[in-house]
């Protein structure tokens, strides 16, 4: 007999075929047929929470489809499991890509191939979807029309690749004992990154006892992505605490969704982070003095006991709107006079 993680993986696979190959009467039809019919879909800002099969896909892919008519996704990571609280989720990471033909969301198209990352996670009850949280990586779209409105990323904008082991679509039966070590190896990772700066300097994180030397990590478009350590703490986490040195404090309002699959571990959830924006602000902008909240969908590799990679994926446009920042009307305003362009329909003039 199958087990349930496993199972929940192959009750997606046909979803996923339908978009490798883009059907929209194909991603209607097993949407409702895995879906609960309150499922709900809580995406990325500007869409944010969608009830209904229907009305995410009329908002979600129809319009992506629309710009990019041979849309394709690819995934290089699939994986499932249960969270310490007894929740059962998948979490599907890749990409979609095609040739951008048209305007979406008012970026305007390049007639080029153009890829945008995701991260999905579905979690499953009896059998069906009930929630899915998911990050569409909107800036790396801008980024790649020349559109991208607000600072440069202080890490490498870079087409993020798929797992060095090519194992990422993770295969049954489900490990159950590998499975939560991996993933108690990430709350414990953490556990202690969040003594820093609050307990100490970088050394009461103890990098080195859960970090592969040659670790990868991928950051969101906006950030950017750094290797080792010491890349990951000049390009992300040192600014990041420096602009917002109280994150970590608020975890009794947060509830965090960690899963594991033999050697990967994931994290959920809708928020999974508070912070404040104080002294020298962050990402280019000066300090609000105002809490915000952050989401992000993450993946992890273990090799040999440590952390290789790491995917990261954080809703950059709704940390911008909850700092007075509307980088999509930034974006309509930093094109307007492009050649062709019409700011007020996103369309070619």
């Amino acid at each position: 007999m199958t087990d349930r993680h496993t199972n929940h993986k192959a009750l997606i696979a046909p979803l996923r075929a339908a978009l490798y190959d883009y059907d929209e009467a194909a991603v209607r039809a097993v949407l409702r047929d895995v879906c609960a019919p309150d499922v709900v879909f809580r995406l990325a800002f500007p869409f944010e929470s969608i009830a209904g099969v229907d009305a995410f896909v009329d908002a979600g892919f129809a319009l992506l489809v629309a710009a990019i008519p041979d849309l394709e996704r690819r995934d290089y990571i699939v994986m499932a499991g249960p969270t310490p609280e007894g929740a059962d989720w998948v979490g599907c990471g890749g990409y979609y890509t095609g040739t951008f033909t048209a305007p979406w969301l008012n970026i305007p198209p390049t007639g080029h191939i153009v890829h945008m990352r995701f991260h999905e996670f579905y979690r499953f009850e009896d059998g069906k979807i009930v929630e899915m949280q998911a990050l569409w990586d909107i800036p790396e779209v801008m980024m790649q029309a020349g559109a991208w409105p607000m600072v440069p990323s202080l890490g490498r904008e870079l087409h993020v690749p798929g797992p060095a082991s090519c194992d990422g679509l993770v295969l049954g039966p489900y490990d159950a004992e590998v499975s939560a070590a991996s993933c108690q190896h990430i709350i414990d990772m953490l556990t202690h990154m969040k003594k820093h700066p609050g307990q100490g300097g970088p050394e009461v994180m103890e990098m080195e006892r859960f970090w592969h030397p040659k670790m990868m990590w991928y950051g969101p478009s906006g950030i950017g992505s750094g290797r080792g350590i010491a890349g990951f703490r000049n390009w992300h986490q040192i600014p990041f605490l420096n602009g917002m040195p109280d994150r970590g404090q608020y975890v009794d309002e947060i509830v965090y969704h960690f899963f594991g699959d033999a050697n990967y571990a994931a994290v959920t959830g809708w928020p999974n982070m508070y912070q404040t924006v104080t002294h020298g602000g962050w990402l280019g902008l000066p300090p609000t003095d105002k809490r915000i909240e952050m989401r992000s969908l993450d993946f992890w590799r273990l090799e040999n006991g440590l952390i290789r990679e790491n995917w990261v994926m954080v809703d950059m446009l709704q940390m911008y709107d909850q700092m007075g920042v509307d980088v999509l009307a930034r974006m309509r305003e930093f094109n307007k006079a492009r050649a062709g362009f019409d700011p007020e329909t996103g369309r070619a003039a």
